[in-house]
């Protein structure tokens, strides 16, 4: 199987990409995850590819015994982690060059108003952040931006890591050789592949009622 054939099994068989690494080149499995989530979270324009569907899959082929589920985890937790880091390090930069004037298209206001929440929230968005598809990729990057601090980013970008893959790679391990689920790992990994686009869609309709709620309040208080 060549890597285009792979590249395709990957968005629509991706227990047959994962067996076909494991068996026809070995080591490779944990190389090709910790690239996925590396790239998933490192640079927005990758945040496309598969994350949670892939974990519970990995985990189920993990369970046939074609490869070790704890090193597949420790693969997707240094991916996921490094990944973010290189992430925050873009959103420094380009906080910089807002906050510096060099990139005048960019609200410096709500670059603030970021601040202001990743200083009381960001520990939490952080790790919440690393369960929602897509949002977990700029995540990192608008941490970045309004200066979380770095120690406590790293902090709690690797808790969620931890958590994230254990949680799901260990789902699939347990649950994966239950017959209906092992016979309908495609759909799994097309539901993911929707919630993924559904996902990000949501929290943008929750937080933008969110903040006119928090609009309204505020001016009727003010006409009080």
């Amino acid at each position: 199987m060549d890597i285009l054939d792979l590249i395709v099994e990957l968005f629509t068989n991706a227990d047959h990409f994962l067996v076909a690494l494991a068996t026809d080149y070995g080591t490779l499995i944990y190389v090709a995850m910790f690239l996925i989530f590396f790239l998933e979270t490192g640079f927005v324009f990758m945040s496309f590819l598969p994350g949670d569907s892939l974990l519970f899959v990995a985990g189920t082929v993990a369970a046939s015994g074609t490869a070790s589920p704890w090193l597949i985890m420790l693969a997707v937790i240094a991916g996921a982690i490094v990944g973010n880091t290189v992430g925050y390090k873009q959103g420094r930069w380009l906080g910089n060059r807002i906050y510096s004037g060099n990139i005048s298209w960019i609200n410096e206001n709500k670059l603030r108003h970021a601040h202001d929440f990743y200083m009381k929230h960001g520990g939490k968005t952080i790790m919440l952040a690393r369960f929602i598809p897509i949002v977990r990729a700029f995540a990192p990057l608008i941490a970045g931006a309004a200066k979380m601090n770095g120690l406590r980013f790293e902090l709690f970008s690797s808790v969620g890591a931890i958590v994230w893959a254990m949680s799901i790679v260990g789902a699939g391990y347990l649950f994966g050789n239950i017959p209906f689920i092992k016979n309908n790992l495609s759909m799994i990994l097309l539901l993911g592949i929707i919630a993924a686009i559904c996902g990000p869609l949501l929290v943008g309709a929750v937080w933008q009622f969110v903040q006119k709620r928090r609009e309204a309040n505020e001016s009727q208080q003010s006409e009080k």
